[in-house]
């Protein structure tokens, strides 16, 4: 229980994006007689697992920031600044799907509804 697994080899593998990533490959020593084994692996085997070292890293980067003082105000400046909006166009409006399609239709589109959302926004507040 709790033993150290080994590094057994580096190997790159492409995402369904086409990113290549670099991964460190590790096994444990000695499976054999642990009480935990079910629960932990199926395998007939040793327990083996593929890391991403640079993910970490940069998954914990991010959540540093997110916990931050700074990435706190920004997550509570969010509900008011894009949601809002957002639930308006699709409930109040009931937008819920593009009409047409092409990026410049849809663009056009989309642009027609935030047009209309903003005179909706002037007309209030006049």
């Amino acid at each position: 229980m709790g033993q150290p697994m080994r590094c057994i080899g580096n190997i790159t593998k492409e995402t369904k994006t086409g990113f290549t990533q670099q991964l460190k490959k590790y096994q444990a020593v000695n499976c054999k007689g642990c009480p935990l084994r079910g629960a932990c692996h199926k395998a007939s085997g040793h327990r083996t697992i593929e890391r991403n070292h640079n993910l970490v890293r940069i998954k914990q980067k991010a959540r540093e920031f997110l916990l931050s003082e700074q990435g706190v105000a920004h997550r509570k400046r969010r509900c008011w600044d894009v949601e809002a909006v957002f639930g308006n166009i699709k409930h109040n409006m009931n937008f819920k799907r593009f009409m047409l399609s092409g990026l410049a239709k849809v663009e056009t589109e989309i642009g027609l509804i935030a047009m209309a959302h903003n005179l909706k926004k002037i007309s209030l507040a006049i």
